[in-house]
C-alpha cells in the first residue's frame, strides 16, 4: 500500500495515509520560526506498520526543510528524537535540558 503524508494546514497538523485511509496525524503550532509538536496518534488499526516512525522522520524533515526549530511537546516525538539523534539539532541547543535531548 501507498503511504504519504500531508501538511493540513487548516487542522494544524500532518496527517498520514496508508492506501488512502487517514491511519494517524501529528498536531503542531506554528509561531515565527518554531513549530511546536503537540500530540501524535496512530489509529488503532494502523499498529505495529512503523507508521508513527514514518510520520515522526516526515514531520522532521519538513521543519528541517523549512528551516523551524522544533519544540518537541508530543511524547512520541520526543522519544523518537532521543533514538534518532542525527535530528537532535532540530531542536534549540538550549531547549535540549528541557525535552531530555
Amino acid at each position: 500500500m501507498t503511504t504519504r503524508v500531508a501538511d493540513n494546514t487548516d487542522e494544524s497538523r500532518f496527517e498520514i495515509f496508508d492506501g488512502g485511509e487517514l491511519a494517524g496525524f501529528v498536531e503542531y503550532h506554528r509561531f515565527r520560526d518554531e513549530i511546536a509538536f503537540l500530540h501524535t496518534e496512530i489509529d488503532p488499526r494502523f499498529g505495529g506498520r512503523g507508521l508513527g516512525g514514518t510520520l515522526a522522520r516526515s514531520v522532521l524533515d519538513e521543519a528541517r526543510k523549512q528551516e523551524l526549530k522544533v519544540l518537541p511537546f508530543c511524547p512520541f516525538i520526543r522519544g523518537w528524537l532521543g533514538k534518532h539523534p542525527e535530528y537532535a539539532d532540530l531542536v534549540p541547543e538550549e531547549q535540549h535540558a528541557r525535552f531530555g535531548l
